[in-house]
């Protein structure tokens, strides 16, 4: 099959058949001199952008994606195996706390999760700034944690969807990163591959989300809820909005601090209710509850009685991590400074730009430009003042946590220019937007 020949299909407009879908995926794959080199497979990625894909189309290349590599068969680990994911926003710690809550309730969560990159944060990353923590299990590591511990959480292996590593990697230097089906494929291809059998989905939407309307977001949540039932997944989606950083810390080990806080039953209400939210979607899909009431009525005991904190300490403890982190967060990275932004008149604080918030925290050493580049996982921002709460000259609404000066100049001006303030309270905004299935 001649790489020009599908490439002329999807150039014109025309669907590719299973067998073209296969003959690229495994050109991704291996690169193996089957005729097809790394030119063919940017031109096709920028016909599938500029033309789309059909249901049936994404659901193939999803499955062939995931069929590249290792598909996990986790049938000898008893219990439902559910995992969330999401699309990634600025102070998006919910993973660290859902995880624990859903396996509190019963429900086995092996979760595949990724590196921040650009303004958003990556889950690895927040884990990573727990001293000793390996997100890089083997597969029996892995299995011994589902099993004892009933959550896992690592990064993509070598040998999971290996296509997508190839095909990620070309996206994201070939200005075809927001194609929705190659999204949805990159997505539910690793998720087919963890062995689950259901997903919820949290597709974030304004203007700290990689998807900046509501109309994208919706159109990504539609797809991969297609896509994930035509691969046999049970998925839900929820669309959340992500104008404002969610909770109020923004940082790798400040959301670690965050995280365990809200388990603790101190946490922002927002990232309170999220997370319950989508824990009690993940027990009612492992468990096929009619509705959400009685797994949010679980989820919610998980968290007042102490369950879901301590599934999480034992999660760190199993994967090489310091547990004494849960009660003492001074064996967490820290900074040596931290200074303030201020407001600078009498009002209310009516909106706090998350794109801003989350670039600032980058420049600061917390994020990447590249996906190789190192962070610091202990330079963050707390936001001090949220949307809607007072504030008169000289309250913080940015407590910054830095530690080169070059840096914290270059963040400052970002910061100063990343919320406003009004004389009269914003009205209150919804945080989920809209559910599909």
């Amino acid at each position: 099959m001649r790489p020009g020949d599908v490439i002329q299909t999807k150039r014109d407009g025309g669907a590719l058949s299973p067998e073209q879908i296969d003959a690229f995926v495994g050109a991704a794959a291996r690169l193996d001199g089957s005729g097809w080199e790394k030119y063919h497979l940017t031109a096709l990625l920028m016909a599938i952008y500029l033309n789309g894909m059909a249901p049936d189309e994404a659901a193939h290349l999803t499955r062939a994606m995931a069929d590249s590599g290792t598909r996990l068969d986790l049938s000898d680990i008893e219990g439902p195996k559910v995992d969330k994911h999401s699309t990634g926003g600025v102070g998006d710690k919910t993973s660290l706390i859902l995880g624990p809550l859903a396996a509190a309730c019963g429900v086995v969560v092996p979760m595949m999760s990724g590196r921040g990159l650009g303004h958003s944060g990556g889950t690895l990353d927040k884990l990573e700034a727990i001293p000793g923590f390996n997100v890089h299990l083997s597969e029996t590591e892995f299995r011994a944690a589902l099993r004892n511990v009933g959550l896992g959480m690592i990064g993509q292996t070598a040998d999971i969807a290996p296509a997508d590593k190839t095909l990620y990697a070309l996206r994201d230097v070939t200005a075809t990163v927001e194609s929705i089906p190659l999204i949805t494929a990159s997505i539910l291809s690793k998720k087919l591959s963890e062995g689950i059998s259901g997903l919820v989905m949290d597709v974030k939407s304004g203007r700290g989300a990689f998807m900046k309307t509501r109309d994208r977001s919706r159109a990504l949540a539609q797809s991969i809820v297609k896509v994930g039932t035509a691969n046999g997944l049970n998925v839900s989606a929820f669309i959340t909005a992500m104008d404002a950083p969610l909770g109020r810390f923004v940082g790798n080990a400040l959301e670690v601090v965050e995280s365990i806080e809200t388990l603790k039953g101190n946490g922002p209400k927002d990232v309170t209710e999220l997370s319950v939210k989508l824990a009690a979607r993940m027990v009612r899909i492992a468990f096929g509850a009619p509705d959400d009431t009685k797994p949010e009525a679980l989820v919610r005991e998980a968290l007042a009685n102490g369950a879901g904190l301590e599934v999480f300490r034992k999660c760190i403890e199993q994967q090489g991590g310091d547990p004494r982190v849960v009660d003492d967060y001074s064996r967490l990275p820290t900074t040596p400074t931290t200074t303030r932004v201020n407001a600078d008149r009498t009002g209310f604080v009516a909106t706090i730009d998350a794109e801003k918030v989350g670039i600032a925290a980058r420049i600061l050493g917390g994020g990447r430009s590249r996906a190789e580049d190192a962070i610091d996982p202990a330079v963050g921002i707390i936001v001090r003042a949220k949307p809607g709460e007072h504030v008169v000259p000289g309250d913080a609404v940015f407590e910054v946590h830095y530690r080169d000066d070059a840096k914290l100049t270059s963040a400052l001006p970002i910061l100063a220019g990343a919320f406003q303030v009004t004389e009269a309270p914003p009205a209150e905004a919804p945080l989920i937007l809209e559910e599909l299935a």
